[in-house]
């Protein structure tokens, strides 16, 4: 087992190195996200790359779109990415803030018992 993992209560610099790492994995999740989404609008509505950036950003961040859907394809592709989306929010936000919760119990010492 790695020093790091047997050291409790964690420091504060192996928490921010965990959170930092958490944080970025997420960033880089959303990204993939983010560009999937607009290679989907570019390819379903042939919309430009700013606007399938536009129409990708505002449904991941759970606005909804703001052009209007002209095709089957383009609006099968919208309601799936909205609930690809929907569910990525919540696994991005447990990813990045799984150290802080790991860090609360181990805190307050709400361990598993056996």
């Amino acid at each position: 087992m790695s020093k790091e993992l047997q050291q409790y209560p964690l420091s504060r610099d192996v928490f921010i190195r965990r959170f930092s790492r958490n944080l970025l994995f997420g960033f880089m999740i959303v990204s993939c996200s983010l560009f999937l989404g607009m290679l989907g609008y570019h390819h379903f509505e042939n919309l430009s790359w700013t606007d399938s950036y536009v129409n990708a950003s505002m449904i991941l961040s759970g606005m909804g779109p703001v052009s209007t859907l002209q095709t089957v394809g383009g609006k099968i592709f919208a309601g799936s990415y909205a609930l690809f989306s929907g569910i990525l929010f919540l696994v991005v936000v447990a990813i990045v803030f799984a150290p802080a919760i790991h860090w609360f119990f181990h805190k307050f010492h709400m361990e598993d018992k056996k």
